[in-house]
């Protein structure tokens, strides 16, 4: 699908972004693959890791994606867009609510803006499973994102573009994330746990990477897909990283749940189940002619409607990682 492509990835050189880039270059012939980022240390570092020599078809752009008139320059002759920019942090996006809002969803509408003016095929947005019924400022805006890109394809006219959203948990060993905080810890004598009974989805960047490949692959546009992924406990990951190392409760933090959802009871009565994931559709429908469409062609791929009632949450998942598994995870990690 990417052979002789040109794709945009914002936010390029975090975690994910550098994941997707390798992916691409080892499974695809890409015509040019452009890392939108503004942080210029990441991008001479990236472009130390990918040799110019091997990958001339790398491109790097210093920008942001608060920056239109540089994002319109980025985006020319572009096929594919992955948004993976944002501020995520969700203490700082606290403090700092407005340059997470500029962030967050200024940059969301000029992606879309731009998308729809240079000609782009496809464009598809990473969310989070904090976007799921709110409780901090960073969730609500990747919220305000998804209903932006999942209502960009309401105003695409006749142009041949189509827009979707990826949601999914947390990625282990991404920056920021818990496993490497906890491994950073245990020199310290004890593991800092917010509450015992805390749960979470996990997913790691490999299957991250491979969900958004094939969510390009099947997207028809309005989609927000939420892969089937495993819940871990917090204490089970505790475990499996610093066995003989004592925990310590120290109590959730402000804009912190003690389980997270990815659909909620109100999304399920439009979720649509496949083997391997859910697709959630919008639940306003702007005429009965688009949302019967696309019902009709979501049921053709093999979606079924979800029961009245069904949610995803980290707690009611059934399938939780052992602490074996996790430590299996762990042990593949430190040697890639």
């Amino acid at each position: 699908m990417f052979n002789n492509k040109t794709i945009l990835v914002t936010g390029g050189t975090g975690s994910f972004g550098k994941k997707f880039v390798k992916t691409c270059l080892s499974r695809f012939n890409p015509k040019k693959i452009i890392i939108y980022s503004r942080d210029e240390l990441k991008q001479f570092e990236m472009k130390n890791e990918f040799s110019e020599k091997q990958n001339t078809n790398l491109r790097f752009f210093i920008g942001d994606v608060r920056d239109l008139r540089r994002l319109n320059l980025a985006m020319e002759n572009v096929d594919y867009v992955v948004h993976a920019a944002a501020l995520k942090q969700v203490p700082i996006a606290e403090y700092n609510p407005l340059e997470a809002v500029k962030t967050n969803i200024v940059g969301a509408q000029n992606i879309i803006e731009c998308a729809l003016q240079k000609g782009v095929k496809k464009v598809i947005a990473l969310s989070t499973d904090k976007a799921a019924a709110p409780i901090n400022l960073y969730g609500a805006t990747k919220l305000v994102s998804d209903k932006l890109f999942i209502s960009a394809n309401n105003i695409r006219g006749n142009k041949n573009i189509k827009f979707s959203v990826v949601r999914y948990g947390n990625v282990m060993f991404s920056r920021g994330s818990v496993a490497p905080f906890f491994m950073e810890s245990k020199n310290k004598g004890f593991l800092p746990i917010t509450d015992k009974e805390m749960t979470r989805f996990n997913i790691t960047l490999d299957e991250g990477v491979s969900f958004v490949l094939k969510s390009f692959e099947i997207m028809i546009g309005g989609e927000l897909f939420v892969p089937k992924i495993p819940s871990i406990k917090i204490l089970d990951l505790a475990k499996a990283i610093a066995p003989n190392v004592k925990t310590k409760i120290i109590g959730v933090r402000p804009g912190e749940k003690i389980h997270e959802d990815m659909i909620t009871e109100t999304d399920g009565l439009n979720a649509y189940e496949f083997r391997n994931y859910y697709v959630i559709l919008h639940d306003f429908k702007f005429t009965s002619r688009e949302n019967k469409d696309l019902v009709t062609q979501i049921k053709k791929l093999g979606g079924k409607k979800c029961k009245r009632g069904f949610s995803y949450n980290s707690k009611n998942n059934n399938k939780f990682l052992s602490v074996k598994e996790i430590k299996k995870i762990l042990n593949k990690h430190s040697q890639e």
